[in-house]
Parts: C-alpha cells; sequence; structure tokens
C-alpha cells in the first residue's frame, strides 16, 4: 500500500466522526495504461472534496461531478470507464486503458467507524487482513491475511470480492545527508511515508524538506522504538558508521522488507566484518544487508546514488531479481 492510501483513511475517519457521510472508491481492476493499481483509494465528500487518486485525473473529475450532482446513493456502486465509455454514458480514457472502481457510501454509523478504524490500524502496520465486500449489498468483514497474493480477487460465484490490505510502505533514512535529501524526495513521490532520524542539531538545521517526518534522535534508537513493519524499508546513508552502524544492528532484528548501507565495496567488506565482530550479528543477519547498496547505476551524484538505492527498494518490493531486470 502506499502512504497516500493511509491519508486516504485518515481523512474518511475524520470525516466519520465528525458525522459525515463519506464515499470510498477502490480500483479493482485495469488494463491497459493506469497510474494507480488494483487497491488504490480515493475518499470523498459530497461537496467535492476528496483525498486519493484513480487515475491521472479524469476518472476523478466525472466521478466528483456524479456524486455532487446526487448519484452514489446505494450501499455499492460499481463503475468501468473506458472500454467504450463509463458505463455505456460515452466517456472513454485519453490512454486507452480500461479501469473498474468501487464505490461503497460510508454512513457514520459505528460498524462503518470501527471497519475504517481496523482499515487505519492495518495500514500502521498492525496485521495484514482481506476486506471482503459483497457486491449486492454492501455488506463487509475482514479476514486473516494468509499470504501473498493478487491486490484484488473477485469471487464470481458469491459475488463479492476481496482487497488484500497491508501495511503502507515506509522508508526510514538514517542519517542526513545531501544523499538523504535526493532519496527522501524520491520516496515520497513514489508513494512511501518517509521519515528521517539524526540526533544531529547542527545537521538537523539544513534538512527542510515539504511531506518528510524528521526525528531528533539516533536513528539505531528510533528503529528499536518498533517503528519497522513487514512493508518498511530501512537505508543508511552518511558515511559514518557510529550512525550507520548501529542502525543495521537494529535493522535486522525487524521485519523491514530492505536493510542497506551506503559505501564502496571495500568499505562494505569492512563494515561487514565488523558488524560481526562487535555487533554479533549472524552471517543471516549480515546476508539481509545489502552492501553496497543500491542497484550498480555507476552513480556519481547525490541524485544518482539516490536513484540507484530506490529503483533497488522498489525492485525488492515488487519481487523482481537482478537478474530479471
Amino acid at each position: 500500500m502506499q502512504h497516500l492510501d493511509l491519508q486516504v483513511i485518515e481523512q474518511a475517519l475524520a470525516w466519520a466522526r465528525d458525522g459525515e457521510t463519506v464515499w470510498l472508491c477502490t480500483v479493482l481492476s485495469t488494463f491497459g495504461s493506469s497510474p494507480r493499481e488494483p487497491g488504490s483509494l480515493l475518499v470523498a465528500h459530497r461537496d467535492g472534496r476528496h483525498v486519493g487518486s484513480l487515475s491521472g485525473g479524469c476518472v476523478e473529475e466525472d466521478f466528483l461531478d456524479r456524486l455532487r450532482q446526487g448519484e452514489f446513493e446505494a450501499a455499492v456502486t460499481t463503475l468501468r470507464y473506458g472500454d467504450g465509455g463509463i458505463d455505456g454514458a460515452g466517456m472513454a480514457l485519453p490512454c486507452g486503458g480500461i479501469l473498474d472502481v468501487l464505490v461503497e457510501r460510508l454512513t457514520p454509523e459505528s460498524a462503518n467507524l470501527v471497519h475504517l478504524e481496523v482499515l487505519h490500524a492495518t495500514l500502521l502496520g498492525r496485521r495484514a487482513l482481506l476486506r471482503c465486500i459483497d457486491l449486492t449489498n454492501g455488506r463487509k468483514h475482514f479476514v486473516q491475511d494468509a499470504g501473498n497474493g493478487p491486490r484484488v480477487s473477485h469471487d464470481t460465484a458469491r459475488d463479492c470480492v476481496q482487497i488484500r490490505m497491508g501495511p503502507a510502505a515506509r522508508l526510514i533514512i538514517a542519517g542526513l545527508s545531501p544523499v538523504s535529501a535526493a532519496c527522501a524526495e524520491f520516496a515520497r513521490t513514489l508513494g512511501f511515508e518517509v521519515i528521517a532520524c539524526d540526533p544531529r542539531d547542527e545537521v538537523r538545521a539544513g534538512f527542510v524538506l515539504p511531506g518528510i517526518e524528521v526525528q531528533s534522535v539516533l536513528p539505531s534508537v528510533f528503529i528499536a522504538s518498533g517503528a519497522c513493519h513487514a512493508a518498511t524499508a530501512v537505508v543508511a546513508l552518511t558515511h559514518d558508521p557510529r550512525i550507520d552502524d548501529l542502525a543495521m544492528i537494529e535493522a535486522v532484528r525487524t521485519p523491514a522488507f530492505y536493510i542497506g548501507v551506503m559505501g564502496s565495496q571495500r568499505t562494505s567488506d569492512t563494515r561487514a566484518a565488523r558488524l560481526q565482530r562487535s555487533g554479533e550479528l549472524s552471517d543471516d543477519d549480515i546476508a539481509r544487508i545489502r552492501m553496497p547498496i543500491g542497484l550498480a547505476l555507476g552513480s556519481k551524484t547525490p541524485a544518482e546514488i539516490a536513484l540507484a538505492v530506490m529503483a533497488d527498494i522498489v525492485r525488492v518490493q515488487r519481487g523482481k531479481s537482478r537478474d530479471a531486470l
């Protein structure tokens, strides 16, 4: 899940707690070109206010216009954009693709509030769940997620959809540097929640990026506090072993899906020996740490190094092996 989806559910909760009805939209499937994958979310208020996205903008504009006109009063509605138009209304997508969308009308009753609160906890990393929605009456419930699979599946026999919900992608940056700044910006645009940690006041003073959370603590302390879940990547980008090494020692004790530290091959070999000796890390622990970090793109500048780092994180996130690139 993207951090944007967490923002969607937080806004849905805020409106519902204020006694407002909300419309929660989920991308069910895409065919052809589409900027948002199945499972992506948007929440809307009747007056047109909204958070999240379903496409590049054309779908949202049509949906919000119809919502303001009083449509979507049923508990659940499914829409198809493209494929000759929207439900036969003649609106084709400029990209030539097809987009199926689920629209749920959620009144501010207690059952819906509880449902949104469970969604919120899931996106914060408490546990992975399957969200099951009956397309005939809008009834919904959660079941434990037993494993990997498609983000959205359709049970045609029972006319229901199952939407896989898991932690929103998070990037923890251990230590601030020019590479850290570039990496944070790339990660934010890729949909990650970005948290940068550095205890040095003078370094933090020059690090101001919109949408990036900055913690004034040692990264190792923040990581050890329980900040990592299965959708977390941890990267150390300072060349300072006092920050980088401690962060790696704590990171391998977490379920983070990606752990990496910057440095040349020679520096990485020296660090591995040091972590085994002073950090008492096992061979399996060392194998979890990507040293050197990132794809071998021949990067030189901070932005190029950050690109190599984030490209490798996305590769692992998508389950691609290096030789498949």
